[in-house]
């Protein structure tokens, strides 16, 4: 048997959107949290990484990287970004 958790929306907001989304997928408030747990669960493990992304654009608009791109900075590119002198 599974135990049963309660959940405690302290936000307003929280409270009126699980409300308007069981309203509209015309759920129970259970069934709603659940069903929007588990798409943005889903939406999460699809989403491309920021590498993907960059790699799926360079594709899209024909771009290659030369090698020097894809060397990374030295510390001191870096360090010269926080250098309050």
């Amino acid at each position: 048997m599974e135990a049963v958790l309660p959940i405690n929306a302290n936000k307003s907001e929280a409270d009126a959107l699980t409300r308007e989304f069981a309203k509209m997928a015309d759920v129970s408030i259970s069934e709603a949290i659940v069903i929007a747990m588990r798409e943005a669960i889903e939406r999460r493990r699809k989403a491309e990484t920021p590498i993907e992304t960059a790699t799926r654009l360079r594709e899209k608009f024909g771009i290659q990287l030369s090698e020097q791109a894809m060397k990374p900075l030295p510390k001191s590119a870096f360090d010269s970004m926080w250098d309050e002198s």
